[in-house]
């Protein structure tokens, strides 16, 4: 009997591997390969022990729910009926991000490596995107560049993000800066102005924010955090995988990967006050997360210019054409995609009256002229976006960080 349902479970795991092949989604020598070797594992294991039914029924009944919460809920995610998976990723993606009492999470420094797709990503040595610079910086104007994945440009190699184009644009005498960090909002971007902006010994000449995207993130949320700590930057430990037991880790066995997340969830003292994920999506504005924008964006204004940085504001720039459904692709748990451009043009009014109000430049670069091909999903730029972005930006920095 255990035997014959070993069996039945090894053909359905096979089954699952061959369609996955097929669909070219489980590489052999990543993650996910690793995963159905360990059902094999698990398989051979029962037919070992069919002589101690105790024994060899409970490891069927470990082989029946990994099976069934890995490959199961993957065919139900692709499906979208499902809205996560507990599968192991296709390939290992080396650890970018490392652990930080104010911030959550920071780039490691000095980090070079090849991502799981192919791009090549560099750190500083003062935890920074990019290469450090060659000898000094005293005499040049070093520009600080600041915002989240949009900043860091996750879907664009070394020397193809947005700040290393504008340091092209500028030329001999600037030195550009990326302190971009996926998920960060303007609750981070003042923290690391106000602690953090000093990098290799000098203090910027001025500093671009290019933000609003990863704040919206906490629209529709009840009772919200000013600091956004119920649920924002908690969920960054997960979200750069820097939480030490259980958070967005998925191991070679789905139960492991849950029972890790239990622990995390319960055990670990970084825990969420907020989960709004499965909630209703809101509607409309949210003036509490509007008042909550213009106070940190008037906070990092006034530090910069009582150290004497010039400040410049870029409104978001969205992929309009992925966000029209009535869905959520995730990020934002309560906002809709249909919703979140108008919601986010919103956001680039609050930024430009504010940013005006207190003295400071703010950038409006011509959404309608940016197109699908700009970009790699919701928002983050392709080369061509990065480059069309730095074409409208650069003539800016330059007149103003002289």
């Amino acid at each position: 009997m255990l035997g014959g349902l070993a069996i039945l479970l090894a053909l359905l795991a096979l089954l699952a591997a061959l369609w996955m092949r097929a669909i070219d989604e489980l590489p052999i020598d990543g993650p996910r390969g690793e995963y159905f070797l360990y059902l094999l594992v698990l398989f051979v294991s029962v037919l070992a022990t069919v002589r101690w039914p105790r024994l060899g029924g409970l490891l069927l009944v470990l082989m029946a729910f990994d099976l069934t919460w890995g490959a199961g809920l993957f065919a139900l995610h692709r499906a979208r009926l499902a809205t996560a998976s507990l599968m192991p990723p296709g390939r290992f993606e080396p650890q970018r991000f490392q652990w930080h009492p104010l911030l959550q999470a920071v780039p490691i420094p000095s980090l070079d490596l090849t991502s799981s797709t192919g791009l090549v990503i560099r750190h500083t040595r003062e935890g920074t995107r990019g290469r450090d610079p060659q000898g000094s910086l005293e005499g040049s104007n070093v520009v600080a560049t600041f915002g989240g994945s949009t900043t860091y440009d996750i879907g664009v190699g070394d020397g193809e993000t947005w700040p290393d184009r504008l340091s092209q644009a500028l030329g001999g005498g600037y030195f550009v800066v990326n302190h971009g960090v996926p998920g960060y909002t303007t609750a981070e971007h003042l923290i690391q102005t106000a602690f953090y902006q000093t990098k290799f010994g000098t203090l910027p000449r001025c500093a671009v924010y290019y933000v609003g995207w990863n704040d919206l993130r906490n629209a529709h949320i009840s009772g919200l955090d000013p600091g956004y700590a119920d649920f924002h930057l908690p969920s960054q430990i997960d979200s750069q995988k820097v939480r030490r037991i259980g958070g967005s880790h998925v191991t070679f066995s789905p139960l492991l990967t849950l029972l890790m997340r239990f622990v995390g969830a319960n055990v670990d003292t970084a825990r969420y006050f907020a989960d709004p994920y499965g909630k209703a999506p809101g509607s409309g504005d949210d003036p509490n997360l509007d008042a909550i924008y213009r106070r940190n964006v008037a906070a990092i204004s006034a530090i910069n210019r009582q150290r004497g940085v010039t400040t410049i504001w870029v409104g978001q720039l969205l992929n309009r054409e992925r966000l029209t459904g009535e869905g959520r692709y995730g990020w934002l748990p309560l906002v809709r995609d249909r919703d979140l451009w108008p919601m986010q043009q919103r956001f680039n009014d609050v930024l430009k009256q504010t940013a005006v109000g207190l003295g400071d430049t703010y950038v409006g670069i011509d959404a309608a002229s940016f197109v699908g091909v700009d970009f790699v999903d919701q928002g983050h730029f392709s080369a061509r976006g990065a480059n069309r972005f730095v074409d409208e930006l650069a003539p800016v920095v330059r007149r103003l960080c002289r």
